[in-house]
């Protein structure tokens, strides 16, 4: 354009100035535009994700076994303890009384140490089922089939002597999904085995997804520590999901997690004290410890069963009260009652042997055993080794009738059995 058409058009540069700064603060709008729709989005898919938690949770919460939290329970200045049962049942949707817990954890969280300890209780653990009013001792995973959460809890806070308020109830099958959602997880095998056609190679890293880590979590039978193995293997897996989960990359399966969860969850902690815990503990998850409740080989009325000697009660009572911060006190209770009487009566936790273990009326007392022992032996010395032997052979097969328990009526029954070794005996 020359001078004469600018003397034309003499506003023509100044408005071609504020066309420029429009353009500009037109950009500058579209901008601003964007970020605000992103930044709406994003508290909508924030709001969405705390809606499908709060969802989930609801859906999972046992309002049957519920329990009032005091104020600051959850502060993250308090440890805390939570049972964790594993059923392998594959649904959750069956009366509270049907199924057996397989799988039983107590799981210790402690924000002083900023970690938490998980230790194992074996499913074949004697233990008295508390809330029952017969004599009746069962293995431990029985406990939530008779009388559900509830008797589950009480039963093992007698049997370790601990406050136990809280419980999850986890379909181990269902949360193996869990894991091909956060992308799986690494493992390094202990010893060689296949289970369900899946490979597993002592030493060599291995990627699992969730197939592969149910697998790796229920192989028992060739494992030479048999269900201590296992529950090793399970502790693991749980505590490298947990670390997964706890990472920003399983936000993009946050609604299959959540709905995951929510169908294979039980558990009495509501949606507002597992808030607490994500924003007071998540530093807790990035540690973890592991232990388990040692047990003897022992045959009651030709049952198998894992019984845990008092020194051995008394030792995993100690540390768990420790972690809780409560002062350790001595354990007594029904196992250590039954305890007592056995070794009374011959019954030694440090062979090598598989012994029979008896159970004993609640009004049984220690001389009545004692005398009754001497008794025997004194009856036994004094026949010949024929007669003596076929004397032990009826006396071991007590034919007195039995209750719906399975053991005799009387107040004392012995079986005497051909089994001769006991793979758990010795360390922890």
């Amino acid at each position: 354009m020359d001078k004469k058409e600018q003397k034309k058009f003499p506003g023509s540069r100044v408005q071609a100035k504020k066309r420029k700064k429009k353009l500009i603060r037109n950009w500058i709008i579209g901008i601003l535009a964007v970020i605000c729709v992103v930044a709406a989005g994003a508290g909508f898919y924030a709001s969405h994700l705390y809606k499908t938690a709060e969802n989930a949770a609801n859906k999972a919460y046992d309002k049957e076994n519920a329990v009032k939290t005091t104020y600051g329970e959850f502060n993250g200045e308090k440890s805390f303890a939570v049972l964790l049962l594993g059923t392998d049942t594959g649904a959750l949707n069956r009366t509270e009384k049907k199924g057996n817990t397989d799988t039983i954890i107590v799981v210790v969280v402690n924000p002083k140490k900023k970690n938490y300890t998980m230790i194992s209780i074996p499913r074949d653990t004697m233990a008295d089922m508390v809330g029952d009013d017969s004599d009746d001792v069962q293995k431990i995973n029985a406990a939530y089939s008779i009388g559900g959460a509830k008797m589950t809890m009480k039963t093992v806070s007698s049997l370790l002597n601990i406050p136990v308020k809280y419980y999850a109830l986890v379909n181990m099958g269902g949360l193996m999904k869990l894991v091909s959602y956060v992308g799986g997880i690494y493992v390094t095998p202990s010893l060689t085995f296949t289970y369900n056609e899946i490979k597993f190679k002592k030493g060599v890293r291995q990627h699992l997804n969730g197939q592969a880590a149910l697998a790796y979590s229920r192989m028992r039978y060739e494992d030479p520590e048999g269900d201590y193995g296992r529950q090793k293997r399970q502790r693991e897996v749980i505590t490298k999901l947990v670390k997964k989960l706890a990472t920003t990359d399983s936000l993009q399966n946050f609604t299959k997690i959540a709905n995951t969860l929510s169908s294979n969850v039980k558990t009495n902690l509501g949606f507002s004290a597992l808030k607490s815990i994500l924003a007071n503990y998540s530093d807790c998850t990035s540690s973890s410890e592991s232990d388990y409740l040692h047990g003897y080989s022992a045959y009651i009325n030709e049952a198998a069963y894992q019984i845990a000697s008092t020194s051995e009660l008394q030792r995993v009572s100690n540390k768990i009260r420790k972690l809780l911060g409560l002062k350790t006190e001595t354990i007594s209770n029904r196992e250590t009652k039954l305890n007592t009487l056995n070794i009374a009566s011959g019954f030694n936790f440090n062979s090598s042997k598989t012994q029979n273990y008896t159970i004993y009326s609640e009004s049984t007392t220690t001389s009545e055993v004692e005398k009754k022992k001497s008794s025997s032996s004194s009856n036994s010395s004094s026949s010949s080794s024929a007669t003596s032997s076929k004397s032990r052979s009826q006396t071991a097969y007590n034919t007195s009738s039995s209750n719906s328990t399975g053991y005799s009526s009387n107040y004392y029954s012995n079986y005497t059995y051909s089994y001769n070794t006991n793979p758990f005996s010795g360390g922890y």
